[in-house]
């Protein structure tokens, strides 16, 4: 063990030596949530500004905009620390004739690096395309459909406390029953605060197939069953969720029946 340190002292002080720099990563980064969660309204509410004004869209100003932002770094399971591409950030912001859609926020996709520095890709339904026409009638670069950052490595660290609910959305295309002949619905739980918990219910025609309670992370995929058996001779389920919290279906979902 001693021979093991000593080795491992003696390549140190070779790196040293020759004037190279030892790296520590993970949670000693300067990349952080809460930086990235502060920095990116900033950077983003000028470059919309930008685009405003290539719009003649006078009245936007950054400040007008109240951005804010939530952002998660490869799911829930890993920490909010370091670089990499697979940071997501939902965002969002007023301005009257661009309402955020239901969950309230947009998702861009930030590739964060070592320097302290950042791509952001936005959501081009609430950004728009690459080119925009301006008053003129040219075509130019849109300033938020693709944008760059930085922070300060040394800057706030304290949680923003800034939360989205997660979006809770149905991926079932058709109800097929499985083990005893009950039907289920798979859904996903997109990236937010604290997950989705509520009710499932179901019934096919006149038939109550029973009410079932669930609970899901974020940014995973699910299967809900309820308890009863359906009908055989059924053609349809219809599915309710009833959430205690964040954002999913406006209404009952009705699928098909499909026989396996």
């Amino acid at each position: 063990m001693r021979r093991i340190i000593s080795i491992a002292l003696a390549v140190m002080v070779a790196i040293l030596a020759l004037g190279g720099t030892v790296v520590v990563r993970g949670d000693a980064s300067s990349v952080t949530r809460a930086r990235v969660e502060r920095s990116l309204p900033v950077v983003f509410a000028n470059r919309y500004a930008e685009q405003a004004q290539l719009l003649g869209r006078d009245v936007i100003i950054p400040a007008s905009l109240h951005a804010r932002a939530m952002c998660d770094k490869h799911g829930p399971d890993v920490a909010d620390v370091g670089p990499g591409g697979d940071w997501v950030c939902l965002m969002s912001w007023t301005d009257s004739e661009v309402p955020m859609p239901a969950e309230g926020h947009g998702t861009f996709e930030l590739n964060v690096h070592s320097n302290d520095c950042y791509t952001a890709t936005g959501p081009t339904k609430l950004t728009g395309f690459l080119m925009i026409t301006d008053t003129e009638g040219k075509e130019v670069t849109n300033p938020v459909f693709e944008f760059d950052g930085c922070f300060d490595p040394h800057g706030d660290n304290e949680a923003t406390g800034v939360l989205f609910p997660s979006l809770l959305t149905v991926t079932s295309t058709t109800a097929v029953p499985g083990a005893g002949g009950l039907v289920a619905l798979q859904v996903t739980c997109g990236t937010g605060g604290q997950g989705r918990s509520g009710t499932i219910s179901a019934t096919a025609g006149i038939r109550d197939l029973g009410t079932a309670d669930f609970r899901l992370k974020e940014e995973t995929t699910a299967t809900l069953a309820v308890p009863e058996r359906v009908p055989a001779d059924a053609g349809e389920v219809t599915f309710r969720l009833r959430l205690h919290n964040g954002v999913g279906p406006g209404g009952p979902v009705s699928l098909p029946l499909e026989q396996p």
